[in-house]
């Protein structure tokens, strides 16, 4: 995998243009100013979560005793699940009801940028190959600058875009991301089945 190609596959597991309009909802009460802060915050909360899964996932998964496989199988399951929550949204949202007042780190930092699937696959990425760190920590801070650049922008977008277009744009990026599951999975049980036939 490219750096490239991993920066596109973590932006769209981010999945910035999805969150605009919840992103929209939790913010509105508060001013401009402040709602400016609130999310640099949260942006910010969300990359340290997203480097500490990245760096730290080879020494999660030994201290854990999983092998790379099972984070392979687990990460596209989640990820596919949240592509079909893309595809068929519900009326609360991707990750339920949120609750009230001026987000912090829930729901905004964890789960909606940094969430399960984007904390998966950098764990995957570092456990298979970690002699590119250092290429895909620039795919990771690629993923979320260009997150970053969209939701503060989200007001410009939403007026200029609509919520059908936003909603059209989101399920397309959910399509792309049940097949990237679907991969993700293949993969694992292949690593799997091959590791135990070597075992045999």
């Amino acid at each position: 995998m490219s750096t490239l190609s991993a920066a596109i596959l973590l932006f769209m597991i981010l999945d910035p243009l999805g969150n605009v309009p919840i992103f929209l909802n939790l913010l509105k009460s508060l001013p401009p100013a402040r709602r400016r802060w609130v999310l640099a915050r949260e942006l910010l909360i969300a990359l340290v979560v997203l480097f500490a899964f990245l760096w730290g996932g080879q020494h999660i998964l030994s201290a854990m005793h999983l092998r790379q496989e099972s984070v392979a199988i687990a990460g596209g399951i989640v990820l596919f699940l949240i592509g079909i929550k893309m595809i068929f949204p519900t009326p609360e949202g991707l990750f339920g009801e949120t609750p009230e007042g001026e987000p912090f780190i829930v729901p905004m930092a964890i789960p909606l940028i940094a969430g399960p699937s984007g904390m998966a696959a950098v764990m995957l990425m570092s456990s298979n190959e970690p002699e590119r760190m250092g290429d895909f920590s620039l795919a990771l801070f690629l993923a979320w600058l260009a997150t970053a650049v969209i939701l503060f922008s989200s007001t410009y977008l939403y007026r200029l875009l609509g919520r059908r277009a936003l909603a059209a744009i989101e399920r397309l990026m959910g399509m792309l991301l049940v097949a990237l599951s679907v991969q993700m999975f293949l993969d694992g049980i292949g690593a799997y089945l091959a590791r135990s036939a070597g075992a045999a």
